[in-house]
């Protein structure tokens, strides 16, 4: 079998039904079950009819996105797939990597997920933050436009705009409050960006906005037992890997309120010898990434029974 990764996807890629590809597999049925009981609600309901508007909840989506990798993960391994030489998630992507990793448990990652989520709504005022994707500009040039951006307000300004998620080469996500990322939009445009979209999203997420969240977070990470990693996981905040759990809680306390250097992470796992990275769970966002950072590298995606038996024989 080549050598391969499993990577997580995290927010965005959630849609109503998208576990509907595994029938009724046990597998998928079971880790449903789990994280409903964990969570005092039927998740099965919720992904399976929606509506679409509850499911992009963050308080929802966090969950939901979750139970989808860890049951895409499950179901590989029950059906024979080997064991990963590394697995890593893009953002709460992270926390299907560990449950994957036997770091968490199921029962113990979706009310974690499910505070995270909470918080991350709470921490910023619904409207007063925003999020938006530069597109077609080197990430360095969107850094200095930030601070640009921030700059122009003057000294004692409480504006904020910070790139927060390196996705590829060309493509950088920013956040921060309402004011900072529309001027941040303006100026990188002008400075040649090829397009800035804002995004759908609640909160600002991974920006220092998110500071009180992960605060709630860490009080409560601090109460969860860590098992050490049976795979290694390499981590969205140092692009590292981590086998002490005061070190693992650290980095997804910095998580929240850090960027996902998303590129670092691809090339530290082609540096491990993998040559195909396969997206566990819905969607196809970070199987596409992976061609935009390193051509050399096999991106493909595993959802449903039939891209199982694809990545089966992909990688046989």
């Amino acid at each position: 079998m080549k050598s391969f990764a499993f990577v997580f996807p995290g927010q965005g890629s959630q849609s109503v039904g998208m576990l509907d590809g595994w029938g009724d597999h046990p597998l998928v049925v079971q880790t449903v079950q789990e994280a409903s009981d964990a969570l005092g609600e039927d998740v099965g309901l919720l992904i399976k009819e929606g509506p679409k508007e509850a499911l992009a909840l963050t308080t929802n989506t966090q969950p939901v996105m979750l139970v989808a990798g860890v049951a895409a993960w499950r179901v590989w391994r029950a059906e024979g797939g080997d064991a990963p030489v590394a697995v890593a998630g893009h953002s709460l992507g992270e926390y299907s990597a560990l449950v994957a990793a036997g770091v968490l448990t199921l029962a113990q990652a979706a009310p974690l997920v499910r505070l995270r989520g909470a918080a991350m709504q709470e921490a910023v005022p619904v409207g007063t933050g925003a999020m938006a994707a530069i597109l077609g500009m080197d990430a360095a040039k969107v850094i200095a436009g930030c601070q640009e951006a921030v700059a122009s307000f003057g000294p004692g300004s409480t504006e904020v705009v910070e790139a927060v998620n390196f996705n590829d080469p060309i493509q950088t996500v920013i956040a921060g409050t309402k004011a900072g990322v529309d001027k941040a939009c303006e100026v990188l445009k002008a400075a040649g960006a090829k397009r800035a979209l804002l995004l759908p999203v609640s909160a600002p997420f991974h920006s220092s906005l998110m500071k009180p969240a992960a605060e709630k977070l860490r009080a409560a990470l601090a109460d969860v037992a860590l098992s050490a990693p049976e795979i290694p996981v390499v981590n969205n905040v140092d692009v590292a890997v981590q086998q002490d759990a005061d070190a693992i809680r650290d980095a997804l306390y910095r998580q929240a309120f850090g960027p996902v250097r998303w590129v670092e992470c691809v090339q530290a796992l082609k540096g491990r010898g993998v040559t195909h990275l396969i997206e566990c769970g819905p969607g196809k966002v970070l199987a596409g990434l992976t061609k935009r950072i390193d051509p050399e590298l096999v991106g493909a995606a595993l959802f449903d029974m039939a891209t199982l038996a694809e990545t089966r024989e992909l990688l046989a």
